[in-house]
């Protein structure tokens, strides 16, 4: 037997055209440290990469401890999405609840389900009743064929334009691994697939009050993941990891982002390069 797919882009225009480059980049910092700080990097990424769709989170609910930073808020947080994408700039954030979702597609173009919540329905059906692109990130704890459960909720909606997001497999304690296969089995559903390079070498909860991470496996693992047929990359950059209020420990430096965006770029042509792809049993 063989299933025959051909290679797709993300869509990410916000009429549904799809982009014309082989790859999509999502990336910024993991949470808005401040207005200033949000708009350098997206200006500074643009500068490296050209279009991409800029990330970060207005809240960061799920953090390890009670004490860590969280973000903005939703009211401050949505202000200053808005206008990084005023300034021109596709915008992603997660929400958290129901209630956010309206409210947060008013100032952003993508809605991401943080992978804690990706079973939440009453979360996934508000995201898809906006209309917007719905990133759906894995959980950790779910398999790339039950996934599809998450998507048909938000489809349910009538709401077609999803995103799924693997990043890694809880492997124990604070430890995930990465099964390439998800890419290829998740893709087999009709959707985009990404691949969160950066949460993918997190180690959670190894820090004690934080999470830890092995940033140097940023460029393999999103490499293979490419390779693999992943669509799209999605990485939390800082110009200082080790001053980051947010997931430092796993991030990708902003100055080693361009040499790993061209290598990731080689790598897509050769995948596209073959009109599709046969996996036989």
């Amino acid at each position: 037997m063989a299933l025959t797919y051909p290679r797709k882009g993300v869509e990410t225009s916000l009429d549904g055209a799809r982009t014309s480059a082989c790859v999509t980049l999502i990336a910024g910092p993991c949470v808005i440290e401040s207005e200033e700080h949000v708009h350098f990097l997206a200006g500074e990424i643009k500068k490296i990469v050209g279009d991409f769709v800029f990330k970060a989170s207005f809240d960061k609910a799920n953090r390890s401890s009670v004490t860590a930073y969280r973000g903005p808020g939703l009211k401050e947080g949505l202000r200053i999405l808005k206008g990084v994408r005023d300034a021109g700039f596709q915008v992603l954030t997660d929400i958290h609840e129901p209630s956010q979702a309206a409210v947060a597609a008013e100032s952003v173009d993508i809605l991401q389900i943080p992978a804690f919540l990706c079973r939440q329905t009453d979360l996934l059906v508000e995201a898809g009743r906006t209309g917007k692109i719905v990133n759906v990130k894995k959980g950790q704890f779910v398999s790339p064929n039950d996934i599809r459960h998450a998507a048909e909720k938000v489809a349910s909606t009538g709401n077609n334009k999803i995103w799924l997001t693997e990043r890694g497999a809880s492997f124990g304690y604070n430890n995930l691994v990465v099964d390439m296969r998800s890419i290829p089995i998740m893709r087999g559903f009709g959707y985009p697939v990404v691949f969160d390079a950066t949460h993918s070498v997190q180690l959670p909860g190894a820090a004690g009050s934080a999470s830890g991470g092995q940033p140097q496996f940023i460029d393999p693992l999103a490499s293979a993941a490419i390779a693999a047929g992943a669509d799209a990359v999605f990485m939390e950059v800082h110009e200082a990891p080790e001053r980051a209020l947010s997931d430092g420990a796993n991030a990708l430096r902003l100055d080693l982002l361009g040499p790993l965006w061209a290598k990731l770029l080689r790598i897509a042509e050769a995948v596209n390069s073959t009109a599709e792809i046969r996996i036989t049993d």
